[in-house]
């Protein structure tokens, strides 16, 4: 077989998956009606940029595009876990029973075919390495080698109406089959009446031309028909999915079409159907897209408008307004362009998408009114008792109190005001939206924090992003699936979770610059990124917490460039294990090692001590050149140690460690910019331009079987 030729092959227990798509092509889940019908193997040797000469000569030869969709690899004689495609014993493609009150027959099953199954199509057998002035005429020829010309049924489906009908003819370029009525009429209709004489009369006006792609091959068990079904499908999904209508008119028209378009477009439309898109960003996509058509739909009219050899005012006016429109058109694209690509998606559109800008705090509810909103799937007058005396009368029985009834914690959060109380009673809740805190509320889980459960469903977003002033959480357990940020991001003001459980899938907690988290007694576990990452400029105060079996324990971001504030970190009584690299990693650049382990004439050790002497010190050595170095530079505050825990010392020792090389870390950079001012010619520093002083608490933390010990670096 060629090497360019694709194989297709029935379900085997291995199969290469292409950039992480699942084997269903619907994020691992079974999709309705059984798996796909066929599988393809993805070997080592798929190469994306397939060779030219071979996709026009597997172009040119319909035995060659027939063989290579339908046999299976190698004809491996061992393999009996399948069917062989080329024998014409069996189908290969599954039947689809129709859904609906009316006896239709059954049509082929191809609407959950793979990426990896599609992309082949379109890059070996339909479009090659065509421009796209040559699409169409590829397309046709495609069509013309693959699809039965005549004495075939199908499903005429509209809005409308369905309608069995048989082909007598095929008009490969113009993407339409000549059709005839299936008698008796076998009809389906949708909000109204269609009779087999209104039915004639709608084919006698269409000439009984209808588009291919509005019909759907009916089910035959010979397998005659299985490579008409298949091609329809990949016409279908291309001009619905992939083909816009501008496309023609693009400038790049040297440039393969399928490398340009078809596949960056492919790939998008998967990454939506696995969630791994933000739903905000799809909505824009889709709202670009809208708009785009609409300002493409008016071009053309003005367009067709203006006379060629017309010098009147009103088409010199036209023309300006047309001119205006293709810039605007223009700067869709440009949007549309940026969406499609997955690098700059995430760079430029993601980004900005993520920040949610477009999502502001409401402020106090008028009136002085505080609202507690109670989420509850269903209750029981013993449930409400018990909520009523331990909770709603105790700490809201004030007339500034008003209740409010919700089935969805989301829809709750979204309807508050800063000031209320959201008061989660016990069950298991799923949610497809994130989470978004943007004003000062408390979320609070009634009863135990397992047994109070938010569970995330889509994969494309943050699950809980916090930008409120000052927010609280509590008795809540979160389950994350596979999101693009973590579980939790604070991206400024202040959040306290107290006595949660995280449940990640993708990164956990996220702190960003100028964010402040406090978390307690919380548990946070399963992240493939680092539990708990702590940005330059930011206050994260961790206590009592157990991080867990993630790749990283803590990860403290780089804060040595001078334009990076030095965080504030508390770290006390946290038990830290079971996770595959560092209990806490500190990233820094591979220049900023200390000569010695020392500053200024002193070491790290001596530049740690305890928060009372750092405030006697009122001054340090003179470096030379007269600029002042204070001692010390960072603060470190020892809280007691509580006497009731009797702990080895090998499984503490981390804390010293950490609490060193942020003193190292943060002295270089004291140091860097003390040299900047000398060579600018200050010779006296000023306090308050240098003042930047990290408090740092790290005391009673437990560090146990992390696979690459308790703290490391990492150095770039």
């Amino acid at each position: 077989m060629a090497d360019d030729e694709v194989c297709i092959a029935t379900p085997q227990p291995e199969m290469g998956v292409i950039e992480g798509e699942s084997v269903n092509g619907h994020g691992g889940e079974e999709a309705p009606g059984g798996e796909c019908a066929f599988r393809e193997e993805a070997g080592p040797d798929f190469n994306v940029e397939a060779d030219a000469e071979g996709s026009r000569e597997t172009q040119r030869d319909p035995l060659r595009v027939k063989q290579g969709l339908f046999q299976n690899e190698g004809n491996n004689e061992d393999d009996d876990s399948g069917t062989d495609y080329g024998s014409g014993d069996k189908p290969f493609l599954k039947k689809a029973e129709h859904v609906g009150n009316a006896v239709l027959p059954g049509i082929f099953q191809t609407n959950q075919l793979l990426f990896y199954e599609r992309f082949k199509a379109y890059q070996d057998y339909m479009l090659g390495d065509c421009k796209t002035s040559e699409v169409k005429a590829f397309i046709a020829d495609y069509l013309e080698k693959v699809v039965e010309p005549c004495d075939w049924q199908a499903l005429w489906c509209t809005e409308v109406f369905d309608v069995q009908v048989e082909v007598v003819d095929v008009d490969y370029v113009g993407l339409k089959a000549s059709v005839e009525l299936v008698l008796p009429m076998r009809c389906e209709v949708r909000g109204c009446e269609i009779s087999e004489e209104a039915m004639r009369d709608l084919l006698e006006a269409t000439q009984h031309m209808v588009p291919l792609q509005e019909l759907h091959t009916v089910y035959d068990e010979s397998g005659d028909f299985d490579h008409t079904a298949l091609a329809v499908e990949h016409l279908r999904f291309f001009y619905k999915h992939i083909w816009r209508k501008w496309d023609e008119e693009d400038e790049d028209d040297d440039f393969d079409y399928f490398v340009r378009c078809v596949e960056p477009r492919l790939r998008l439309y998967y990454d939506i159907l696995e969630d791994r898109v933000p739903a905000g960003l799809v909505a824009e996509y889709h709202s670009l897209l809208a708009r785009c058509s609409e300002k493409f739909q008016e071009f053309s009219s003005l367009r067709n408008d203006i006379c060629s050899d017309s010098e009147s005012e009103l088409d010199n006016v036209s023309m300006v307004e047309g001119l205006r429109m293709c810039e605007q058109m223009e700067a869709l694209k440009r949007k549309l362009r940026i969406i499609e690509n997955p690098l700059l998606r995430h760079v430029l559109g993601y980004k900005v998408n993520s920040g949610k800008q477009s999502y502001s705090a409401k402020g106090q509810r008028e009136g002085a009114v505080r609202v507690v909103h109670v989420v509850s799937s269903s209750m029981t007058v013993g449930q409400l008792q018990t909520l009523m005396v331990d909770k709603l009368l105790p700490d809201f029985s004030g007339e500034q109190f008003e209740l409010q009834f919700h089935g969805d914690p989301l829809l709750a959060i979204d309807a508050c005001y800063e000031g209320d109380v959201v008061i989660i009673c016990t069950g298991h809740y799923l949610v497809s939206g994130s989470i978004n805190i943007l004003d000062s509320i408390e979320v609070e889980g009634f009863g135990l924090s397992d047994e109070v459960v938010i569970e995330k469903r889509g994969k494309g977003d943050a699950f809980i992003e916090a930008t409120a002033a000052n927010a609280k959480i509590s008795n809540l357990k979160f389950i994350q699936h596979d999101a693009i940020e973590g579980i939790l991001c604070v991206r400024q003001g202040r959040l306290e979770m107290e006595n949660c459980v995280l449940q990640c899938e993708t990164t956990g907690v996220i702190v960003r610059t100028s964010a402040q988290l406090t978390m307690n007694m919380c548990d946070l576990y399963g992240a493939k990124g680092a539990g708990v990452e702590i940005y330059p400029g930011s206050i994260c105060t961790l206590v009592g917490n157990g991080i867990h079996h993630c790749r990283e324990g803590v990860l403290i971001k780089d804060f040595a460039d001078d334009l990076d504030t030095l965080p504030r970190i508390t770290m006390v009584n946290n038990v830290i294990h079971n996770n595959e690299g560092y209990g806490v990693i500190l990233v820094k650049p591979a220049d900023l090692p200390l000569d010695g382990g020392a500053v200024g004439g002193l070491s790290a050790d001596e530049l740690v001590s305890p928060k009372k002497a750092a405030h006697d010190s009122e001054s340090g050595p003179m470096k030379p050149g007269g600029v002042q170095f204070e001692v010390p530079l960072m603060v470190v505050e020892e809280p007691p140690v509580d006497s009731h825990y009797d702990v080895p010392p090998d499984i503490t020792e981390g804390n010293d460690a950490i609490k060193k090389e942020l003193v190292a870390t943060s002295a270089k950079k004291t140091q860097r910019q003390k040299r900047a001012m000398k060579e600018l010619g200050v010779t006296q520093a000023d306090d308050n331009l240098l003042s930047q002083e990290m408090f740092v608490s790290i005391q009673g933390n437990q560090f146990r079987r992390n696979g690459k010990g308790s703290f490391g670096t990492f150095q770039y």
